[in-house]
């Protein structure tokens, strides 16, 4: 399946059914009078939030999202029935943004959260609404209200406890491969992975979703290389694991620049817990595996983990690391309910 994280798309609710002119006509009844019923409300367009998605592909080919409109009204007062409302699923991490670009609407984070978008036009009254001591008779009806029309911008982020990171080819996706199940492309050169990977890691009956991000360059921020395109899906995640090219000759400056482009992006980013990971150690020296570990715990001012994604090696202390610093972001997010609450968005369907 082709991964899509960005898309821009056009919905309409259902215009309100027109209200029915109509008279009671029957055998010796000369003045029956008006018997028009009211319009059906038009359908609402909704979003929801389900786990089986994790692309926005669908969109690709089709942009345009109409919900049905209401029945017109008809005689005998029987009113037109309410259109259909339109359920858009989405996947759970998916932003809705006004045309703007800017505005967000609604965050849907949690799986069967729903979002009413776009409200059906109420249905036109019938004739009968009209009657009066003064005017026995209305041929009159209400038109059906529109309903509402707008561009939105779907912008999906993936949710992940771990985010993978690093400059291009520091052995992420291996790492990911080493860890899980999935499979992404690997190969020796740069910008292999060209869209989030997700993987499920399991590390002492303790569940990580790992995502493998592509790789990040000097510049990031402003939209240089895959850009910032891919620096909002670190923003979901509860820790870092920066992997290091330890073939490199400077090992610290790489991660000084992805550090670096995390701040420019969002400064509450560098904030994150961040365990460091000297990838690639079975192809060094141990002399040169030493001295590098020793310079990159004097930046990154804790402990650096030296681990081969391809041969295995120290993997599975790095992974427990990961998962401790998860199971410490879930249980402090689990005693303080309040501070992660969902505002609640009003819908007509509770």
């Amino acid at each position: 399946m082709k991964f899509l994280d960005q898309a821009k798309i056009f919905v309409k609710s259902g215009d309100g059914g027109r209200g029915c002119v109509s008279f009671r006509r029957e055998k010796y009844i000369e003045f029956g009078g008006p018997n028009g019923g009211d319009g059906g409300k038009g359908g609402s367009v909704i979003f929801e939030a389900v786990e089986n998605l994790n692309t926005l592909i669908d969109f690709r080919y089709q942009q345009h999202f109409k919900a049905q409109r209401g029945q017109h009204g008809m005689g005998s007062e029987m009113a037109g029935a309410k259109g259909e409302d339109l359920i858009i699923k989405v996947p759970v991490g998916t932003e809705i943004v006004a045309d703007d670009g800017e505005t967000v609407l609604a965050d849907m984070i949690t799986a069967g959260q729903r979002f009413l978008i776009a409200k059906g036009g109420d249905g036109g009254r019938g004739n009968t609404r009209f009657k009066t001591s003064t005017n026995q008779a209305p041929r009159y009806a209400e038109p059906g209200w529109p309903g509402e029309e707008m561009w939105v911008w779907l912008k999906l982020k993936i949710i992940a406890d771990v985010g993978l990171i690093g400059l291009p080819n520091a052995g992420k996706s291996t790492f990911l491969s080493a860890v899980t199940k999935a499979r992404p492309k690997i190969a020796d050169y740069p910008f292999t992975t060209l869209h989030p990977h997700l993987g499920v890691a399991w590390v002492d009956n303790r569940e990580v979703v790992l995502a493998d991000i592509p790789g990040l360059i000097e510049g990031a921020h402003e939209g240089v290389g895959l850009g910032d395109r891919f620096l909002k899906h670190v923003e979901r995640c509860a820790a870092f694991l920066h992997l290091i090219d330890a073939t490199a000759e400077d090992v610290v400056t790489p991660y000084q620049t992805i550090r670096r482009e995390l701040e420019l992006y969002k400064s509450s980013l560098i904030n994150k817990p961040e365990i460091v990971a000297l990838n690639k150690c079975d192809s060094i020296s141990e002399k040169e595996q030493k001295a590098k570990i020793k310079a990159l715990e004097k930046v990154a001012g804790g402990k650096v983990y030296a681990i081969s994604a391809v041969a295995k090696l120290g993997v599975q202390d790095c992974l427990r690391a990961v998962s401790e610093y998860v199971a410490r972001h879930n249980q402090t997010k689990n005693d303080q309910p309040d501070a992660v609450a969902v505002k609640k968005t009003w819908s007509p369907l509770d």
